[in-house]
Order: structure tokens, then C-alpha cells, then sequence
């Protein structure tokens, strides 16, 4: 190809043709301020338990640091717009609200695939070097997607498209070739703050900050121990992940439905009962999930998460599902068992099973001992 420019124009309907809705080149060094954000998120505690954040954040505050040879970085959008209004579940309490991105294929390996494929078009057609990442690295893909004027970073801490609201999937491709950069994306969130409003555990202490700690995606996908009791009423159903501070966007107005099958939500997944999800053992959770983001969290986190609905649900035909959890082998099940009866059951009822209870776990014996003051 005769030009840069051309080969960023070619490369631009590659992405488009498999799939890619939004294209755009930055800088590796186009976002300096990236690294002492991050330091400040980790030194504040931000990050929970989130341990490979600190093992990474070096490599993670520059793509320079993780790659010192490359030139530009192409960021890539796939848009995963929803059918259906993703907050009118919540009103269902005796169902599972799962996060829009979770309810099809994982986006990981759809994205990495085709990021693959583009990037050997790439080298075949225009030389150099290329490495791919999608999320699983350390790499800041949405300040880096803001530099490449994909979008701005809303005040919700995500990526805001005018094309396509919230709904975007980020991929990266960086190479050693020098490509022509875009712009910047211009912030333009105003005084809107409906996503920080919209927020049931008020995860964000500022705009533009988010403390992981208290973020229902984080608690309910990447924490591992028992969800702080101070923030699970104010969980819902919500079972994987939230949609809340992305739903309630204006921007979401010029939202389009996601074209790509895979991504798509999965009919199964769209409103399952508690008490179904209650029931799966862990072969039934890995043949349900299969395939899906969900499978990576695991069985016993996933209960603990259904069980912190179903104590929420107000719905006591639930209560044998929970009380059947009390005997699994998970003293995190076992646990997320009592605090959920303690919300169902009469004060009488719950007292009487404790009674009963024959626990040696000494976590689950702290529940039963909080759940009874």
C-alpha cells in the first residue's frame, strides 16, 4: 500500500467486516495521567481484592512499559446493544438480573479471535509487528479508546459512544507501524449525573471515580469471600454484574440493537428463576454457563450470589431453597444460606433452625451469630 493513510483506511473495512463497529489509532504515550490514576486507585484500597491489579499496574500504566517497540495502537469497538430495556428485570425479584454482556457468548474469545485475524491482515498486507489484548491484559483500554476517539469516559468511570451509548466491547491491536492518530473523543456528560444517581451501593465517591468495593459487578464476579452484609440489601436480584449506571446514559438514545449473534442474549438467560439457579450443581452450572463469561466465576460464587437475591426477594416460597443450601459442601453457599433465611423467615422460624444448626465452618457460625443479634 502506498500510504499510511491507506493502510489505515483498508484496515479500518477490515475491522468493519468482521465485525468491528467503531475503529479509531492513538499514541501509546497519548495518555500519561493514566498511571498515577491508577497508582491512586490501588493506594486507596479501590480495588478490593483485585490482587493481579497491583501485580500488574507497572506494565498496565503505559502500553510503552508493557511494549516498548510499539507505535500506535489501534483500539476496536464491537457494539453489544440490548433488545430490551436491561432494568426492567429488577422489578422481577424472584428472578435473576444478569449483566447485558454476560448473557451470550464470552466476549473475550469472540473479540480475540477476530482481533487476531485482523492483525495478520495486518503484517501480511503492511509488515511490522503486532500484539492483541482484549481486557484478560494490562493494558487501559478505555483511555486509550477515549484517545482514539471511540469515546469518552463518562462520569461512570465506562466508555460513552454517541453511536452506540454504553454498549461497546473493547479490543486493542498494538504495532510497530506508525499509523495516522484520531482525535480525541470530547467529554459530554455536562451536568448530567443520572449514572452516579442511578447507582444502588453509591460505588462512585466522586464523578469519574469508582470504588471497585462497593461496585455490584465487582461483588459479584471478582470478590471471593462473603458480600459485605451492609451492601447486600442493597444488591436486588442482581445475580452477575450491573447494568444500572450504563442503562440510565441519555447517550444510550443513539444506542442500536448489537448485530453479532454470538453476543446476543441467550433466551435461558434472559429471566431464570432463583429457584432453578439455586438448584445447580456444578456440572449443571458448567453446562448452563457454557461457553459464557459467567463459567469463569464458578459455582459457589455464583450461588452465593443467587442466595444474596433470593434473601432479598421477599418471596418466602424461596425459603426452602436456601434452607436446602445450608448442608453444601461451600461454607461461602453455606454462609449466603443463613443471611438469606434470616430475611425470609419470621424471627421464631430462624431462631428455631439455628437451633438446629450443626456448623463448625467458623465463617458460617459468624452468619448464624449475626444473623440472630
Amino acid at each position: 500500500m502506498s500510504s499510511s493513510g491507506d493502510i489505515k483506511s483498508a484496515l479500518i473495512s477490515q475491522a468493519k467486516a468482521r465485525g468491528f463497529d467503531a475503529v479509531g489509532v492513538t499514541r501509546p504515550e497519548a495518555v500519561p495521567e493514566a498511571k498515577a490514576r491508577l497508582d491512586k486507585f490501588i493506594a486507596d484500597g479501590a480495588h478490593g481484592d483485585m490482587v493481579w491489579m497491583e501485580t500488574t499496574a507497572e506494565r498496565r500504566g503505559s502500553p510503552l512499559t508493557l511494549w516498548p517497540d510499539v507505535r500506535s495502537v489501534i483500539m476496536l469497538g464491537m457494539n453489544y446493544g440490548p433488545d430490551e430495556d436491561p432494568l426492567k428485570i429488577l422489578q422481577e425479584r424472584s428472578r435473576a438480573a444478569i449483566s447485558v454482556y454476560a448473557k451470550g457468548d464470552d466476549y473475550h474469545e469472540l473479540i480475540k479471535a477476530r482481533l487476531k485475524d485482523i492483525a495478520r491482515w495486518l503484517v501480511a498486507n503492511a509488515g511490522g509487528d503486532v500484539k492483541v489484548f482484549v481486557d484478560t491484559a494490562a493494558v487501559m483500554e478505555k483511555p486509550l479508546a477515549a484517545k482514539a476517539g471511540l469515546g469518552w469516559q463518562g462520569k461512570h468511570t465506562n466508555v460513552v459512544s454517541r453511536d452506540f451509548g454504553s454498549w461497546l466491547f473493547l479490543g486493542a491491536i498494538f504495532t510497530t507501524l506508525d499509523l495516522p492518530v484520531d482525535s480525541a473523543a470530547a467529554d459530554n456528560c455536562g451536568s448530567c449525573h443520572a449514572c452516579l444517581d442511578a447507582c444502588p451501593t453509591a460505588a462512585f465517591p466522586a464523578p469519574y471515580r469508582l470504588d471497585a468495593r462497593r461496585c455490584i459487578s465487582y461483588l459479584t464476579i471478582e470478590h471471593k469471600g462473603p458480600i459485605p452484609r451492609e451492601l447486600r440489601p442493597l444488591m436486588g436480584n442482581r445475580i452477575y454484574g450491573c447494568d444500572d449506571c450504563l442503562a440510565v446514559c441519555p447517550w444510550n438514545k443513539f444506542a442500536e440493537q448489537g448485530r453479532e449473534a454470538k453476543l446476543a442474549a441467550r433466551d435461558v438467560l434472559r429471566a431464570p428463576t432463583l429457584a432453578e439457579l439455586s438448584r445447580l450443581d456444578d456440572a449443571q452450572f458448567r453446562t448452563l454457563f457454557s461457553k459464557t463469561s459467567i463459567k469463569r466465576t464458578g459455582r459457589d460464587r455464583f450461588i452465593r450470589n443467587v442466595l444474596n437475591a433470593i434473601g432479598n426477594s421477599g418471596d418466602v416460597a424461596l425459603a426452602p431453597e436456601a434452607e436446602r443450601l445450608l448442608d453444601d459442601v461451600s461454607p461461602l453457599v453455606r454462609g449466603a444460606a443463613v443471611w438469606a433465611l434470616s430475611r425470609l423467615l419470621s424471627k421464631e422460624q430462624f431462631s428455631s433452625l439455628a437451633a438446629r444448626a450443626n456448623e463448625d465452618d467458623p465463617s458460617v457460625k459468624d452468619e448464624w451469630a449475626q444473623a440472630l443479634v
